[in-house]
């Protein structure tokens, strides 16, 4: 749980603990004037539906505005069901499989406060945040609330190609181009550490990925997502995520992840631990 500061009125300390999608509200509590009301909300606010289908905004220059923030959109608990496919369909080579199928949930990296990596988001929301310079958009940042012990993605805007030899990297090297209202990434350069979720889906530092943003309406975002790797699959896999708007009054919050942090030990979790 992490609990965020939503409103303070007539003296009253209003919280909200942000759970997992699925979690149980507990109704407020009965209190006196000045008392500390909690409310329990299950997941992010969501933009409402009438909202939702409001015109797609645009920056000054034009371009379509994909800023967010946004909740969803990625793996975090199956990268075969989420991006779309059926039991099975997902094409890993034989040892991949046989990793996926063995890793155990105490030896998720995640819990170590590592970057999950791409295409992989979580419960909390992100959002992109757009660089520019006299020259134009030169970067886009990719923001978690997680945090992820600090690191962020960087999408280079500035037509500068990949490196000849990268070096290994959670979320690799990115170059970003625009076809009309889409954006296209193409990054390569990942290292093997992370996973594509919380099955324990793998891959190789032969990674490719080539992710294709739009944008149907105001609350929507699509991630039209491309996974290239010839040492864990058989073949290119096609997938889809598709991302929601939060409420357009709330942003991303203040979230600290700590390794070995008192949930961890609780639970009993022994993260980042070689795959047995």
């Amino acid at each position: 749980m992490k609990l965020g500061l939503l409103a303070l009125a007539s003296g009253s300390v209003v919280l909200a603990a942000y759970a997992f999608p699925g979690a149980q509200a507990a109704a407020p509590q009965t209190a006196a004037p000045q008392e500390r009301v909690t409310y329990i909300i299950p997941g992010t606010p969501r933009i409402s539906p009438e909202d939702a289908k409001k015109p797609v905004p645009r920056l000054q220059d034009g371009t379509i505005d994909l800023t967010g923030p946004w909740v969803g959109g990625g793996s975090n608990q199956d990268i075969e069901r989420d991006g779309g496919l059926k039991p099975g369909e997902l094409p890993l080579l034989p040892w991949a499989r046989e990793l996926r199928d063995s890793r155990k949930t105490e030896n998720e990296p995640y819990t170590a406060c590592l970057p999950m990596g791409v295409p992989r988001v979580n419960p909390y929301p992100w959002k992109l945040a757009m660089s520019y310079t006299p020259k134009g958009l030169t970067h886009i940042y990719v923001l978690h609330e997680t945090g992820d012990a600090g690191a962020h993605r960087v999408i280079y805007m500035d037509g500068r190609p990949h490196p000849k030899d990268p070096v290994p990297t959670w979320w690799g090297h990115s170059i970003g181009r625009w076809e009309k209202d889409t954006l296209v990434v193409d990054t390569i350069g990942y290292n093997d550490k992370f996973w594509f979720d919380s099955r324990g889906t793998p891959h190789t530092e032969q990674l490719h990925t080539i992710e294709r943003f739009s944008r149907p309406n105001f609350g929507t975002l699509i991630n039209d997502f491309t996974l290239i790797d010839p040492g864990a699959y058989s073949r290119p896999v096609q997938l889809r995520f598709t991302a929601t708007h939060i409420r357009p009054d709330l942003d991303l919050m203040e979230f600290i992840c700590l390794e070995d942090n008192q949930y961890g030990i609780a639970g009993g979790f022994q993260p980042a631990q070689p795959d047995k």
